[in-house]
């Protein structure tokens, strides 16, 4: 039968010592509890419910496409606590019921699954995850009998001789519904921390002769708590190492692993050459055949096939087509449309604009709120001036177009197809096609005025 998992996201994360609840610190560019829903929805579960308290707006608003069903813990007493919030939301579930902490972003589904397998396999009345740690300090001991796990004893419960056991408990359970419901009513908080502790649970199905059974994870970073910055950092490294390792074999080459982020849901192409430090975020899709050069960052944008990003460019909400090369020292703001072979150098900047096929702007440049055609040259020092102060208006350049240096469109204005935009012009009206467009005052040569400046200074020595 299809699981119903409960997600335990109610808490405030103190040792985090931050003003955001702890479930919506990122982690490879999402927040923790996004992680561990994918986890949780690969079982394809019956339902999910999550289990909110400290900051509930805020973690619902950022889940909000997730198919959850909320319920509140207005007050935090424990995870065995938590897990009473959701009794009528869980009663009715026909299959087990299995439980997760929103702060074990490193989970896998088949991890999940193989908890599931187990527990259907066994029978269990309870059957949890452990994993050993060298040093377990902090976590919960799994303390077993002759015929198995007897109980978990926290930290601040736990004999000297308890704190020796390195088999810990990993907080995720698979229950049998009608032994958690029942279960619940009898938790007690007659403990150091004075919580109902969910794994009481385990203690209470051995008095009632049912079994419990235990997988252990043989891998101690899945099963990780997110507890504190220093944690999130450790749990960020084993991310980046995972989600590398997955684009290295499917074909993309990285050149220094360790400096390169790609972000949980983005996508690279086979043959795409990652340079050391570079960043791919958000929902950036990457072409086949790229090469991204060191120090560029990619956020939430579309790049072809056979694109070339050199050093130090910043792409963002951006789509660049194939064949185009893109800095270095580059930036695309948000709605900058890159088409075919187009180039843009370096210091370029390239805001809700369309290049057009074949056209380049190869430095020191400002395009925003353009339409450039195809095969246009954009000069070096070339500006259009988009906004008055008051609102944004366009500049359109047709095909064929030449702007020389320094030049400044004041939009709105239209240049004509194939027209030429002399060096230094200031242009205010629309130039026609094959026109020439030019606003210099007259250049004047005085004679012999050097020399006599000269000899001016001299004098006053």
């Amino acid at each position: 039968m299809k699981p119903t998992i409960v997600i335990l996201a109610a808490g405030l994360g103190t040792r985090m010592k931050s003003s955001i609840a702890k479930a919506l610190h990122p982690l490879a560019g999402q927040p923790l509890i996004r992680h561990v829903l994918n986890a949780a929805f690969g079982t394809d579960p019956e339902q999910v419910v999550l289990v909110l308290g400290h900051q509930a707006d805020k973690v619902r608003n950022a889940i909000a496409d997730s198919r959850v069903r909320i319920v509140l813990q207005a007050e935090q007493l424990g995870t065995g606590h938590a897990v009473q919030q959701a009794v009528e939301a869980i009663s009715s579930s026909p299959g087990p019921i299995m439980i997760l902490c929103a702060d074990t972003p490193l989970l896998t589904t088949n991890t999940l699954k193989e908890v599931l397998a187990l527990h259907e396999k066994s029978r269990a009345a309870v059957t949890l995850l452990t994993t050993a740690m060298p040093d377990p300090f902090g976590y919960g001991r799994v303390v077993r009998g002759k015929s198995g796990v007897m109980r978990v004893v926290e930290e601040k419960d736990a004999t000297a001789a308890q704190r020796k056991i390195q088999e810990v408990n990993a907080g995720i359970y698979c229950f049998e519904a009608k032994f958690l419901l029942s279960s619940l009513a009898l938790l007690g908080k007659n403990n150091a921390q004075g919580e109902y502790y969910l794994p009481d649970t385990i203690a209470l199905a051995r008095k009632k002769k049912r079994s419990v059974a235990a997988l252990l994870c043989s891998d101690p970073d899945e099963v990780m708590g997110v507890n504190s910055r220093y944690d999130l950092s450790r749990a960020e490294a084993v991310m980046r190492q995972r989600t590398n390792r997955r684009w290295m074999l499917e074909g993309v080459t990285m050149l220094d692993p360790g400096t390169v982020f790609v972000g949980s849901e983005a996508s690279l192409g086979r043959d795409v050459v990652l340079y050391p430090n570079v960043r791919i975020e958000g929902r950036t899709k990457i072409g086949d055949t790229c090469v991204i050069y060191p120090g560029t960052r990619i956020v939430d944008s579309v790049i072809a096939s056979h694109v070339t990003v050199k050093d130090c460019s910043v792409i963002e909400e951006s789509n660049v087509a194939s064949r185009a090369i893109i800095g270095p020292f580059a930036h695309l703001r948000p709605g900058a449309m890159i088409e075919e072979a187009a180039h843009i150098g370096n210091f370029v900047e390239i805001k809700k604009s369309t290049i057009g096929k074949g056209s380049k702007a190869n430095h020191l440049a400002y395009i925003g709120d353009a339409t450039v055609g195809a095969d246009v040259n954009i000069g070096a020092g070339v500006i259009t001036c988009n906004y008055d102060g008051f609102q944004k208006f366009q500049t359109v350049i047709g095909d064929g177009v030449f702007v020389g240096s320094d030049s400044q469109l004041v939009a709105p204005v239209t240049i004509g197809r194939g027209a030429l935009i002399a060096a230094g012009a200031t242009i205010t009206r629309d130039v026609p096609a094959e026109a020439l467009g030019i606003s210099r005052p007259p250049q004047e040569i005085r004679e012999g005025f050097a020399s006599r400046r000269r000899k001016m200074k001299q004098k006053k020595r």
